[in-house]
């Protein structure tokens, strides 16, 4: 009992802190909340066009952590325990919402057929407060996901609600990032708008621009995992498919996807090394590979770090996003 008031006072501490010092410093265009917030990156995207965050949910108590040391406040826990009316009045809502099957994925019920899923607890926030504009973010199979059903019965939700919606794929190499992570996003407008998806910035990436120069041994693969991946790669080569490790160099212009399981043996991130075994890549490199500044503070451990980065969002593609929707809203 006296571990939650210690927390729950502490929260209110930091929150009074964060407040005190936004209206010192700021003048907000809009107001914004980011559900299943993780560590920040839609938030840094939508503050660097004039969005003040007025609320934050994240269950991961490592991710609050990194979410803490970064804006200054504990994000609110589990969302399922959260009252929509206990949520200050926003403008837009954000959220990079876990995707989960529909147990009735038929467009029969609309919002009912979103039940038992963490969708719905968007839909019942949406539902309450009206903000002007939704922004979701999800895995890019969320698009086919049983035969497209799932992203229809989402898409039929928020136009019950009464949203216009826009949906796209959009990838980060596209946007000035080494790295090949496409990731579909949902737009949802209150008044009848023409949103346009930003194009791509036809920026050439490269991967050396993102490592750093000098790196700690323990990045290295011993001799043992580095003799499994190939074991396991050559192995996948023979039954004809192409699974296994990914290597890449200074001069790759991407990579592939980094994953929240990159942790346990970086397999799809590897990096080449002259007259050594290849290594992972670093926290630090993991957070530029998202797009993350490095004024952005890691206090977590290597593993935590991995898991939170390879969780997150490519930062300049919300920030394209987030600058297309201010101008389409002429903030």
């Amino acid at each position: 009992m006296f571990q939650e008031i210690e927390i729950k006072t502490k929260r209110i501490q930091d929150q009074l802190f964060c407040e005190s010092f936004k209206s010192e410093t700021k003048n907000y265009k809009f107001k914004f909340i980011d559900l299943f917030a993780g560590i920040g990156g839609i938030r840094m995207g939508f503050e660097e066009y004039g969005g003040e965050c007025v609320f934050s949910s994240e269950w991961d108590k490592h991710a609050q952590t990194t979410y803490q040391i970064n804006f200054g406040e504990i994000p609110y826990g589990d969302i399922t325990k959260i009252n929509a009316e206990e949520i200050p009045n926003f403008d837009f809502l954000l959220a990079g919402f876990p995707c989960q099957p529909f147990s009735q994925a038929g467009l029969k019920k609309g919002f009912e057929d979103t039940r038992g899923t963490l969708f719905f607890e968007i839909a019942r926030i949406v539902e309450y407060h009206k903000p002007s504009v939704l922004f979701l973010e999800n895995v890019r199979n969320l698009a086919s996901h049983d035969n497209g059903k799932t992203l229809q019965v989402i898409k039929k939700t928020l136009e019950d609600l009464g949203y216009n919606v826009f949906f796209k794929i959009l990838n980060a190499k596209d946007f000035g990032v080494p790295q090949n992570r496409a990731r579909i996003y949902i737009i949802g407008f209150k008044d009848k708008v023409e949103f346009k998806f930003p194009s791509e910035l036809k920026i050439d990436t490269k991967l050396g621009n993102i490592l750093e120069n000098k790196v700690a041994d323990k990045y290295t693969l011993s001799d043992k995992l580095w003799a499994g991946h190939q074991r396991r790669k050559a192995e996948h080569k023979s039954k004809g498919n192409g699974f296994g490790y990914s290597i890449f160099d200074r001069d790759s212009k991407y990579t592939s996807t980094i994953s929240a399981r990159y942790y346990k043996d970086g397999s799809e991130i590897l990096i080449k090394q002259k007259n050594l075994n290849p290594r992972k890549i670093t926290p630090r490199e993991a957070a530029r590979l998202q797009g993350f500044p490095d004024t952005f503070k890691i206090g977590v451990s290597d593993t935590q770090a991995y898991k939170q980065f390879g969780n997150s969002v490519s930062v300049p593609v919300i920030k394209a996003l987030a600058k297309q929707i201010i101008k389409t809203l002429n903030l």
